[in-house]
């Protein structure tokens, strides 16, 4: 069953094995995210990946957010 992660983020079992991707593709987070510390610029991804800014925010903001969660539930244990 799809589970809305984050607004404009979802995770569904079907689709990459549960990866959280942008609502609405298969594009998962880590690949946008990827691409983004690569140097890809936003013209980069609404013209080769079809991508809104507000869908690559979203997966920008969304990783920001997975990470410190990481960082903080590490400096807890």
């Amino acid at each position: 069953m799809p589970v809305e992660l984050a607004d404009g983020i979802r995770s569904d079992p079907a689709i990459l094995g549960g990866k959280p991707v942008i609502a609405g593709t298969r594009i998962p987070v880590e690949q946008v995210v990827g691409l983004y510390h690569s140097g890809a610029t936003m013209e980069d991804f609404l013209e080769g990946y079809h991508l809104s800014e507000e869908q690559v925010q979203a997966a920008l903001i969304f990783a920001q957010h997975a990470e410190q969660d990481a960082a903080s539930h590490d400096s807890h244990a």
